[in-house]
């Protein structure tokens, strides 16, 4: 029989290309994870890498058992949420922290997704940021569930005892006033920026050091005529002509019709986006309800374009 452990794994073994990128979006070691490959390929009899000194490449097996495990996982969790319903047909109230623009764009989707309510969970929702939220999760705390993002190593930190899940990606895009005369998806080179008027972060936020520091190594030395953590007021203030700013794909979702969004080969960032979830409280159920989250996020595709 095939661990369905070892499929999990081997779906981020050939997403991400490597044993190590798997082992520290699992929370494995590199050496575990070789050893979960090396068992399916025991257990299904066929090669499924070619290994190296310096990578690790899929074969077409594991292509194609990748495609397959994807739904061989999704039943097994259908399965095991019917399971929990039909031995408890209670709802399970879900304590849920979450971060502004995951609110305003992405749950509404969940809860407005016929699947939703299939999972038979009673919603409790708590809109905060991430800093605030941790601190819900700790002993004794008012959560089961807290929606995160980090910005590169920045920032947060979480008790041990919490279960870190990989959601998706938010990434960072620059966005200009219409009327200075750039069209969408230009390419532009960063140091043509660092004369222009540009909202900041406020300074000293761990976000805000790390966008200085990846501008910093653009050669980018922004002029800031407005410091501003809401996203939607740097966009409103970008469509007014007042500055650039970088802002994350989601709060383009709607973005205002004064701005283009640029392509800046030299700035690429994202906003990290996990789930941390109290190990007792991590049911079928809460599983199937993140992993409807990560579906739903990563639905929304390029919200630049």
């Amino acid at each position: 029989m095939v661990n369905p452990v070892h499929l999990k794994t081997l779906l981020e073994v050939t997403r991400l290309g490597s044993f190590a990128a798997a082992a520290a979006r699992l929370g494995y070691t590199a050496s575990a994870v070789s050893q979960q490959m090396t068992a399916l390929e025991r257990d299904t009899g066929v090669v499924l890498f070619q290994r190296s000194a310096r990578s690790v490449v899929p074969t077409e097996a594991a292509v194609v058992m990748t495609r397959h495990a994807a739904k061989v996982l999704t039943d097994i969790e259908a399965l095991m949420a019917a399971a929990s319903k039909t031995h408890d047909t209670t709802s399970q109230e879900l304590r849920l922290g979450i971060f502004p623009s995951l609110a305003t764009y992405v749950l509404p989707r969940i809860l407005q997704n016929p699947a939703w309510k299939d999972l038979g969970i009673d919603l409790r929702v708590s809109v905060a940021e991430p800093a605030q939220t941790i601190q819900g999760l700790r002993t004794g705390g008012e959560l089961d569930v807290a929606l995160v993002f980090q910005v590169g190593q920045s920032g947060l930190a979480w008790p041990h005892t919490i279960n870190r899940q990989w959601i998706g990606d938010d990434n960072f895009r620059v966005v200009l006033p219409a009327g200075w005369g750039f069209r969408t998806d230009a390419k532009v080179a960063a140091d043509h920026l660092s004369e222009m008027p540009w909202i900041m972060h406020h300074p000293a936020s761990s976000d805000a050091i790390v966008i200085e520091r990846l501008f910093a190594s653009c050669n980018l030395h922004p002029r800031v005529v407005a410091y501003s953590d809401d996203f939607h007021a740097s966009l409103e203030m970008a469509a007014a002509g007042l500055g650039a700013a970088l802002v994350p794909e989601l709060a383009l979702l709607h973005r205002p019709a004064g701005v283009v969004v640029l392509d800046v080969p030299e700035i690429r960032l994202a906003r990290n986006v996990f789930a941390l979830l109290i190990n007792e409280k991590k049911t079928a159920r809460v599983q199937l309800f993140v992993d409807l989250l990560a579906e739903t996020l990563a639905g929304l595709g390029t919200a630049g374009n």
